[in-house]
């Protein structure tokens, strides 16, 4: 698990802000407009900076300010295409976003399960979550075409059941609570 923790940052200096092309957002309380997916947000300025980082709230995209990609755009940016912005190649745009999509993912799980084996004191589970974890590391090192391929909901609800274990286990150790609560325990 050494050497995870930082990986699973963003760093927003290596990407060619990806957060801010790749996914589709709608009109809402937490965005000012709809952009769909593959289309640059109108506030990205060429250098991969937010024109209005600054004001985000106040401009009506609260919900930027909330995003983390979990270090999966520097990922994709930097490993995946070699530092290659998809503005000066625009073949490899389409492929930069799909795998961002699915990279964003899967470092978001491997954060999760970094998170679970800092609760979890040793045993099957705790070795359950160095598994999983190790697997989604490697898939996040496959190619391009080979991530885009990964079944994304399957993973995610692997590394759900798995952690559900998790806050079962955590909930019994809190002082015998298990999946069933009486009304005196949850006053």
């Amino acid at each position: 698990m050494a050497g995870v923790g930082a990986e699973l940052h963003a760093d927003c200096a290596q990407c060619f802000g990806l957060c801010c092309v790749a996914p589709s957002f709608a009109k809402s309380t937490d965005f000012a407009l709809d952009k769909p997916a593959g289309v640059a947000c109108p506030h990205l300025q060429p250098d991969s900076r937010c024109g209005i980082h600054t004001t985000l709230r106040a401009d009506g995209f609260r919900g930027c300010t909330v995003f983390d990609c979990f270090g999966a755009g520097q990922q994709v940016s930097q490993v995946i295409f070699g530092g290659r912005d998809w503005r000066e190649h625009p073949e490899s745009a389409r492929a930069m976003f799909d795998c961002f999509l699915v990279m964003r993912s899967l470092h978001e799980l491997r954060w999760y399960l970094e998170q679970a084996q800092r609760l979890v004191a040793g045993g099957a589970v705790k070795d359950d979550l160095a598994d999983q974890s190790a697997f989604l590391a490697r898939a996040a090192a496959l190619r391009a075409d080979e991530l885009t391929q990964l079944d994304v909901p399957g993973i995610r609800a692997q590394v759900n059941l798995l952690l559900l274990r998790v806050s079962e286990l955590l909930r019994t150790q809190a002082g015998g609570l298990g999946t069933e609560y009486r009304a005196a325990d949850l006053v």
